[in-house]
């Protein structure tokens, strides 16, 4: 049975993390409740969770270009498949090797790994490396390429839990049985590192998803190669662009008048971050083992 000081602090834990939770959803719910009020009285009245008149003009304004935002939705969502695949693909192995003290180069490769999370090259040297090296601009592996290998916190990460969450007696016993480092690899170091794996691919995913600097920076002509991010990004600068210019323009007003200047903006918002808040809750259980990385109990 529970002492009085117990029930104090479940209480006012329940509470604190009650009022967290609120911090978070609501934020979002005005955001979809903004995206579906009328331009005009969003302008008017600012933004409110019980707005006065709802519109789905933004919406509709948005899906006007066609087959622009289902091909931009498609690009990501294979951008973000093959991302979480080469990336699990590439930290796994290099985790788990950083995770032998015996393997040749250990304290070096640990070191360089760490090293990139402290400094990087530059945006320039990096952009003439990928255009001028390895020719990636104007194509898909510009948006995929440039965040393959660049995070060593997702390998810093996966090592600290092959090392502190994976019996190494387990792995000893299947060396004994006559298993070879790639067959332990697989079937006892990757079945058990499967909470940390999923962490590290939804982090992955969510980069993937978001990420609209390599589209800026590397898709220059090829439009049709633009994720959601880029697209809707490029959209919100055309708006701003004839927002500002307007008196500049023949019959920009015209023009503007039927733009949904503000509801656009947050329409953009929740098309661009409903299919991670769809995803997220399957990935919770595994996201919140592999993000609170335990010890090994004798």
């Amino acid at each position: 049975m529970n002492t009085k000081e117990e029930r104090t602090f479940q209480t006012f834990s329940h509470i604190i993390l009650v009022l967290l939770s609120l911090m978070a959803l609501l934020p979002m719910i005005l955001l979809f409740m903004s995206s579906i009020t009328d331009d005009t009285t969003l302008i008017k009245n600012g933004y409110s969770f019980f707005p006065e008149k709802f519109s789905l003009y933004a919406y509709e304004y948005v899906f006007k270009t066609g087959p622009a935002v289902p091909q931009a939705y498609l690009i990501s969502f294979i951008l973000t498949f093959c991302g979480v695949l080469l990336s699990l693909f590439v930290t796994t192995p290099m985790a788990y090797a950083l995770s032998k003290k015996y393997v040749v180069g250990h304290g070096f490769l640990n070191f360089y790994v760490f090293f990139t999370m402290l400094f990087n090259g530059g945006l320039v040297p990096t952009y003439m490396n990928y255009t001028n090296v390895f020719g990636i601009k104007n194509t898909f592996f510009g948006l995929l390429i440039p965040g393959l290998v660049t995070n060593g916190m997702y390998i810093m990460l996966m090592k600290s839990y092959f090392v502190s969450s994976i019996p190494g007696e387990i792995m000893e016993a299947a060396r004994i049985d006559g298993a070879s480092e790639f067959a332990v690899f697989r079937t006892i170091a990757i079945p058990l590192a499967k909470p940390i794996i999923t962490t590290i691919g939804l982090f992955a995913g969510i980069g993937y998803w978001n990420d609209w600097q390599n589209g800026y920076v590397y898709i220059t002509k090829r439009t049709e190669l633009y994720s959601i991010q880029n697209l809707l990004n490029r959209m919100v600068q055309n708006i701003q662009f004839l927002s500002a210019n307007s008196h500049n323009i023949a019959q920009a007003d015209v023009g503007l008048a039927s733009i949904p200047t503000v509801s656009i903006r947050m329409s953009m918002a929740v098309l661009g971050i409903l299919p991670m808040l769809l995803i997220y809750p399957f990935a919770q259980k595994a996201f919140v083992k592999g993000i609170t990385l335990g010890g090994v109990k004798g």
